[in-house]
């Protein structure tokens, strides 16, 4: 079993499977993004390697993540064999959506149990602006695919940047009254590449709350505060689905943190917004035992940091988003 030095037991790992994307979300990477060579990112039979470790350490829930993971190569052959690991008993992924009408069944038969699905807005303007490429129909098309083969419950994420879909809450939070999803409004962190607007132009969940409260309360509180993953979760009247508030800047959920985060270039990342990191795929390349590899995994997670150091002025500059995995 793998725990830090403040007692947190950590078995839940993210796996980002590269760090291209699809996309040039605004708040994520410059639209002029240069991605890293395949070579430089970690090989179909390392992730599985790794997925072996990890779970062999007590890791049991696991999340793919990217950029967006879609865009790799033999996506459903991995999550089938990831889905087969001894240990492994949670197969989630965080995707835009944007090619999962045509993957969703055969990622489904392959073993993935569920699907996080950003979509910051229901306008199609908006849309294009935040993701300066994308197609809301190409979206919804795969939430909708998604559902009919059972990738459920279904999570919405929406990141909300000042100036571009504040506003748009009060649309994305209806469609929790007709959809059993769980609609989550995220604070924007800030990282390299779109640092200015990262921190200039946040929005506090206190502010998504009041919008919505207002317009559609009032919000009851779910099982009496209690996080789900990073959320805490509230329900409008009458509505079949929930609605959460991550705020992971203003109200940090540190206590609780039981994840870390395996970059496409094989690095153990400790905290989300930490620079912090331990790089085991060089290690692996060069020849290091089974059981070096976990003793590096262990003496990395003892050191997992509490929490982010925002409060401080301390960002992380060392990667851009789509380099870490959500």
């Amino acid at each position: 079993m793998a725990i830090d030095k403040f007692g947190r037991s950590i078995s839940y790992l993210r796996i980002s499977l590269t760090d291209h994307c699809n996309l040039r979300c605004v708040y994520c990477m410059p639209e002029d993004m240069t991605f890293r060579p395949n070579a430089e990112l970690m090989q179909d039979d390392e992730i599985i390697l790794f997925t072996r470790l990890f779970a062999s350490l007590g890791f049991h829930k696991f999340r793919l993540t990217g950029g967006e993971p879609t865009v790799r190569a033999n996506i459903v052959e991995l999550v089938q064999q990831i889905s087969d690991t001894p240990g492994v008993q949670s197969l989630t992924i965080t995707t835009n959506g944007i090619l999962l009408s045509k993957l969703a069944e055969p990622l489904a038969k392959a073993g993935l149990d569920r699907v996080n699905i950003s979509l910051d807005t229901l306008d199609p303007e908006k849309f294009r602006r935040l993701t300066r490429w994308g197609n809301l129909e190409d979206v919804w098309a795969g939430v909708q695919a998604a559902e009919k083969v059972g990738l459920t419950p279904i999570k919405i994420n929406a990141v909300v940047v000042r100036g571009y879909n504040e506003r748009d809450v009060l649309e994305i939070a209806r469609l929790t009254l007709e959809h059993p999803w769980q609609v989550r409004f995220i604070e924007m962190m800030p990282f390299a590449g779109a640092t200015d607007l990262q921190i200039n132009q946040v929005v506090d969940w206190e502010e998504m709350f009041q919008r919505i409260d207002s317009a559609h309360g009032p919000l009851e509180i779910v099982d009496g505060g209690k996080l789900d993953g990073e959320a805490r979760l509230y329900h409008l009247p009458d509505a079949v689905g929930n609605i959460g508030f991550i705020s992971s800047v203003t109200k940090p959920f540190c206590a609780t943190c039981n994840r870390a985060r395996l970059t496409a270039d094989g690095r153990l990342r400790l905290c989300l917004l930490r620079e912090k990191e331990v790089d085991l795929l060089t290690p692996l390349r060069a020849g290091a035992s089974l059981d070096d590899l976990r003793e590096m995994i262990l003496e990395g997670i003892w050191h997992k940091p509490w929490g982010h150091g925002l409060e401080q002025g301390i960002i992380p500059l060392n990667r851009v988003m789509n380099e870490i995995g959500g």
